[in-house]
């Protein structure tokens, strides 16, 4: 588990990001979802996941390694939503 945090760390340097920028990212790419929640306690935190949105654009490779290593329990967490359009297509 901590293993696939390292990889998915190293998949948001990579791109520019922190692991909480890409997550956002993720959530927001294709723009069919415009809008993600976040839990942010410090101002700094919101800085931070402001971020996301200087890099919304995934390569199908990236989002590859992401199915790889989101994972917990053996049960991949991304993967259905990496393969649902999201742009109503």
């Amino acid at each position: 588990a901590l293993s696939n945090i390292s990889e998915l760390n190293e998949i948001a340097k990579a791109r520019g990001q922190t692991l909480v920028q890409m997550a956002i990212a993720w959530v927001l790419r294709g723009g069919g979802i415009t809008t993600a929640l976040i839990g942010a306690s410090k101002p700094a935190q919101i800085t931070d996941c402001a971020g996301a949105v200087n890099n919304l654009d995934f390569t199908v490779q990236e989002l590859e390694k992401i199915d790889e290593y989101a994972l917990e329990e053996d049960i991949n967490l991304w993967a259905l939503s990496s393969e649902t359009p999201q742009n109503g297509a």
